[in-house]
């Protein structure tokens, strides 16, 4: 590149040979342009005191160098960036390159929108059943709405340690103790729907994610007391446990004595039934038997009474034909294993006309038995 010599003139007016020392001597576009380039150097050349060296052209660079970097935004994949127009959220935007108008007409707030953030505490809570309880939470969320997160409330996370705390307490407060310390888990989802549904009535732009209450304790003051009612509730469980046990033997049992019972009762039933109809049956033949012969049928009847009469007593008979009844003394009964003491004849039965020498003779019969015939 050829530089102007001072003393000639040229036709661009700077002397020498007629090129411009911010020219090339050859090559580009156009008989010796620099294309775009050239072009803004141009329009810095032909601002007040840019023809030379002077501030103004180094000024103006350093103006489009940062124009441009200001306008350029690259938000990254966890992020997103809310544009604010003269301090006014304006729109949000998405992963990648990014543009803006500088500032500072334009501005961009990043917001970390897809980490998981945590929140934990420690709380004592009163349970329905008036026992206190320290119950643990633990809440994982995340922005759901960069703009809401920003501006829709004063501090989005203090809130929503606030009302954490508030639904876990409203939740705990309608349980019994029972039911906090065995069954948290519906606990856990109903107070994780109510805080999403607080949050987004506070317009937080957060999403709750997950909600636990991890651990449900005691205090420290009356853990012993606590203990205590642990340890009767469980003797209770083990003698519930062995009452269940005891009724699921003894009921099965119980079930088939009565149904023993039932049978043998309705046999009983039947036989009765039966003999009833067989006696009844009986009268109405032996009622006709007495219609065409009753002189014959009431002796008949007679004998058959008094053989059942005296087959239940012991008889001693006499060598005169006289008849003795025996009353057994001493314990010896009609069912005893042994009979009826040997008496002598005389005693028993003494003959009529009898001499000392001729003692009458005794015969002793022996009980009948039930259905055997007697003396007719």
């Amino acid at each position: 590149m050829a530089w102007n010599i001072p003393g000639k003139k040229n036709n661009g007016g700077s002397g020498g040979n007629g090129r411009s020392p911010w020219k090339p001597t050859g090559g580009g576009r156009g008989g010796g342009g620099g294309g775009a380039f050239d072009g803004i150097l141009d329009a810095l050349r032909r601002l007040p005191g840019g023809g030379g060296g002077g501030p103004l052209r180094w000024i103006a660079i350093a103006l489009v160098v940062w124009l441009l970097f200001s306008s350029f935004v690259l938000i990254g994949e966890q992020q997103r960036g809310v544009v604010l127009r003269f301090g006014q959220a304006a729109r949000v935007m998405q992963p990648g390159p990014n543009f803006k108008i500088p500032w500072p007409i334009e501005r961009v707030i990043k917001v970390n929108a897809t980490s998981i953030r945590t929140f934990s505490n420690t709380v004592p809570v009163l349970t329905r059943d008036e026992n206190i309880v320290v119950v643990s939470l633990n809440v994982q969320y995340r922005v759901g709405d960069p703009e809401l997160y920003l501006f829709g409330t004063r501090d989005a996370e203090r809130v929503l340690e606030q009302v954490a705390q508030g639904v876990v307490r409203e939740q705990v407060g309608r349980s019994d103790l029972d039911t906090v310390l065995g069954a948290r888990g519906p606990l856990s989802a109903i107070a994780g729907k109510q805080l999403q549904d607080s949050l987004d009535i506070y317009r937080t732009g957060l999403i709750v994610t997950e909600l636990n209450l991890q651990d449900a304790r005691p205090p420290e003051e009356v853990k012993p007391a606590f203990d205590a009612v642990n340890s009767a509730q469980q003797v209770q469980e083990s003698l519930v446990n062995e009452a269940r046990a005891y009724a699921a033997k003894i009921v099965p049992e119980a079930r088939g004595e009565a149904s023993r019972t039932r049978t043998v009762a309705e046999g009983y039933k039947t036989a009765s039934i039966a003999r009833a109809t067989g006696d009844a049956m009986r009268f109405s033949l032996l009622l006709d038997e007495y219609r065409n012969a009753p002189e014959v049928t009431r002796k008949r009847l007679w004998l058959q009474t008094l053989e059942e009469v005296l087959a239940d007593n012991r008889k001693v008979i006499g060598g005169d034909g006289r008849q003795l009844i025996y009353v057994p003394m001493g314990g010896q009964g009609s069912g005893g294993g042994s009979g009826p003491p040997v008496l002598p004849a005389e005693v028993i039965s003494p003959s009529v006309g009898a001499t000392r020498e001729q003692p009458a003779r005794t015969q002793t019969t022996p009980r009948p038995t039930r259905g055997e015939g007697g003396t007719r």
